[in-house]
């Protein structure tokens, strides 16, 4: 349990063992402890002005005076979170576990930062440290990962080196796509992917594709636009995923619904057919297919995922994709990937959870602003709660009405202790107890009244609540390369609370949980012609994603089917009623 000092500050001590060896220290040097205990006590009040919770604020607050009489207060103010200066870097380099994360001391260490052969090991450490770093501030996985899995991520590193950029076969393939050829039997297939959206779009977009180049044999390349460099290290060992600028097709401005190479323009316009896709041969295609996996009225071509569409999709040497979907479910109900999905994947819902996992890496540079601002305000409390905020423009929710809506979850879900009007003794069960509440939102005003509350009142059960908001960025910025930074350092940092509270529709909130392995109150929006919600928030009962944008799925037959109703592990999601979401049974 947590001292009464240590919860003064968000910076707690470094331990038992050191205070060890400054005890030592002080008996080695002649200083009388005393002495020391009054110099720090005569320095307090500057070390409240110092530490702070907010890397992104331009202002901070102001402190009352503290005195002997006065500690209480000061400490309840502290404890409450303060904006300050940002968390500045640290000598040391090796993760701080919460408290409530045990931090591997086994022979198994390396097991673990492999995540159980999840990742691989064939990576120099210092490149990419949140590789296998970040992972040992969560707790172990709540999903065993399937050996067939680890296998095939193996299988597909070794491909992705042999025909990945700067190799003969992928110079090779490009001659191919310059010429305007489709070759009937290219030793190397390639899927491109093009950014949509904001990040969590992106990232849950570029794990479904992803999963789709591994049932499809294809080798993925990013497009990596100005405002995303710099945020993830490469994923696979000895080759780079990042598309090469000389790439013939590399103009965004060309990939819409509307364009004359996609897949379900093809098929209107009699380019392809899909009735007898063994009977076409691949040199009489097209040199690449695109696929527009973005919402369109609320929902996804249905043209990508039935079988015939995908055995002719399986004969283009290059496939470029666009989405700003998570279209994973939409592959579990291609009766072809079935069989394979259920050995890569038995508990279904640990799609995201896993490639996540896998694909995602802070950079240093981002890495850097994680584990600096966990290290100060994170590292040692009891308990650690976030809560993710989202306003949508399509439908505003006005401040004091989404508040109102985030305190009735808190007091029905009793994520954060009840406030009391005196002070408790300290024979109560919480006294001591730390909780950290971490808010992630581009406006500042949910942080300043949690953070009042717990100031100006104490708990009923004598637990301490400190309340944190690393940034308030007031809009979202799209393409700004700053911003994004910011917003992948909240995601992960949100990733390491034990309990999460999201917006509806909120695909930062879902990249946070998934990779958490945490399933979250969710914020249910108002009906489109309310201004409030009757219902506060819903526990979520998988980890999953949510399509918000479902295909019809009706394939040859022509009509729209409830794939929810005929599949047992997928199921409508709690915050899109028409969405859809992986389950396990």
């Amino acid at each position: 349990m947590m001292d009464v000092k240590r919860s003064r500050s968000p910076r707690a001590p470094a331990g038992a063992d050191d205070d060890k060896r400054r005890a030592a220290g002080w008996r080695g040097s002649g200083v009388r402890p005393e002495m020391v205990l009054v110099g720090f006590l005569l320095t307090l009040p500057l070390l409240f002005l110092v530490f702070g919770g907010r890397w992104g604020s331009s202002s901070s607050s102001s402190f009352p005076s503290s005195s002997a009489s006065d500690t209480s207060a000061v400490a309840r103010h502290v404890a409450a979170g303060d904006r300050g200066a940002t968390p500045q870097r640290q000598k040391k380099t090796e993760p701080v576990p919460g408290r409530n994360v045990s931090a591997p001391t086994s022979p198994s260490l390396s097991q673990d930062r492999l995540l159980g052969g999840l990742l691989s090991a064939a990576f120099d450490e210092s490149s990419c440290q949140s590789r296998y770093k970040s992972n040992l501030y969560r707790k172990p996985s709540p999903f065993p990962l399937s050996p067939y899995l680890v296998q095939k991520l193996r299988k597909y590193e070794a491909y992705h080196k042999k025909c990945g950029p700067a190799t003969k076969r992928y110079r090779r393939a490009i001659k191919q796509l310059k010429a305007g050829r489709n070759a009937d039997d290219s030793e190397c297939k390639y899927v491109v992917w093009f950014p949509c959206n904001g990040l969590g779009n992106r990232m849950l977009t570029i794990a479904s594709t992803f999963l789709y180049a591994l049932l499809t044999d294809r080798v993925l390349l990013m497009h990596v636009a100005p405002e995303q460099e710099g945020l993830f290290c490469e994923p696979f060992p000895g080759s780079s995923w990042v598309l090469p600028g000389n790439f013939p097709q590399n103009n965004p401005q060309k990939l819409h619904i509307g364009a004359p190479e996609s897949y379900a323009n093809m098929l209107k316009n009699n380019v392809v057919r899909n009735d007898d896709p063994a009977s076409v041969p691949a040199s009489s295609l097209p040199p690449y297919v695109y696929l527009h996996v973005e919402q369109f009225q609320l929902k996804l071509s249905d043209n990508v995922f039935c079988d015939e569409d995908q055995a002719m999709l399986g004969k283009f040497n290059w496939m470029i994709i666009k989405s700003d979907s998570y279209f994973a479910p939409a592959l579990f109900l291609t009766p072809m990937f079935e069989a394979e999905l259920a050995k890569m994947f038995p508990h279904k819902e640990a799609v995201f959870h896993h490639l996540g996992r896998y694909l995602f890496h802070p950079t240093n540079r981002v890495w850097g602003i994680v584990r600096r601002y966990y290290e100060a305000y994170l590292a040692r409390v009891d308990e650690k709660i976030g809560f993710q905020i989202r306003i949508f423009p399509e439908k505003p929710v006005k401040f004091e009405n989404m508040y109102d809506q985030l305190m009735r979850c808190i007091r029905e879900q009793r994520l954060l202790p009840e406030l009391g009007t005196a002070e408790p003794t300290n024979t109560t069960a919480g006294a001591g107890k730390v909780k950290a509440v971490l808010i992630a939102s581009l406006y500042s005003g949910y942080y300043e009244k949690i953070r009042g509350m717990y100031y100006e009142s104490p708990t009923k059960s004598g637990e301490i609540v400190a309340v944190f908001q690393p940034s308030h960025e007031e809009q979202q910025q799209y393409t700004s390369n700053e911003h994004n930074q910011k917003a992948l350092a909240e995601i992960y940092l949100l990733s390491y609370c034990d309990k999460i509270t999201m917006s509806a529709w909120s695909t930062f909130g879902y990249v946070a949980y998934s990779f958490a392995g945490v399933k979250p109150w969710i914020l249910i929006r108002p009906d489109w012609n309310k201004e409030t919600s009757e219902v506060a928030c819903v526990r979520s009962t998988s980890v999953e994603p949510c399509l918000h944008s479902p295909p019809i799925l009706g394939c040859r037959a022509k009509r729209d089917v409830d794939v929810a109703t005929v599949k047992p592990y997928v199921r409508h999601c709690e915050d899109v009623g028409f969405g859809l979401k992986l389950f396990d049974n």
